[in-house]
């Protein structure tokens, strides 16, 4: 947009207005401060795949983070002067309902499918929603879902009971860093061979 239109993007960003523009650069600069902050997981214990495309491109996994600990998918929510608050079916930002828990859980189902298929393991794989922002108050941790601190996501993930050996992270890392694992098969009709 802030080339198609840089008046209009100008004048959005003086008078502080949301454009799609802002919001993928804020968004993008969220995912790279988490990506930083994930190198401090190192291999061979830990592997993490960056910007995962789904969908022909259209989307993306922000982070897959696997390690002893299991598989983990990592949305980054970057809101930097905002209030986040965390209740068991919800998560607010500035007191404004957000559709990211279903999400979060929608994305870590498609990747467990996904990479079993990939590796013939049972992959069972963690949402973690990684916020950003002035404030995060977690009143309850959602169901299916963990939502922590951009701050405090390697000490979380360092934390959690080893569930995977390392043959199976070594075998899961192998499947989640090959393209073609992250597009659906395309099924032929044996019928028209």
């Amino acid at each position: 947009m802030a080339r198609r239109a840089p008046i209009t993007t100008l004048v959005a960003r003086l008078l502080g207005l949301h454009t799609d523009a802002g919001a993928f650069r804020l968004g993008a600069a969220g995912e790279v401060a988490v990506g930083r902050r994930l190198a401090k997981l190192r291999a061979p214990r830990w592997h993490v795949v960056h910007a995962v495309p789904l969908d022909e491109g259209r989307a993306d996994i922000d982070h897959v983070v696997i390690g002893p600990s299991g598989v983990f998918t990592l949305n980054t929510k970057n809101h930097p002067g905002a209030h986040v608050w965390v209740g068991m079916h919800s998560l607010l930002v500035n007191g404004q309902k957000t559709d990211y828990l279903w999400r979060s859980r929608a994305e870590a189902a498609r990747a467990a499918r996904l990479l079993g298929a990939a590796c013939t393991l049972g992959v069972r794989v963690r949402p973690v929603i990684v916020v950003a922002a002035r404030r995060v108050v977690v009143r309850q941790q959602p169901p299916g879902v963990h939502v922590v601190a951009a701050g405090a996501v390697v000490r979380w993930l360092r934390h959690q009971e080893p569930v995977l050996t390392p043959e199976e992270v070594t075998a899961i890392f192998d499947a989640a860093r090959r393209d073609a694992t992250w597009r659906y098969p395309t099924w032929r009709d044996p019928r028209r061979d």
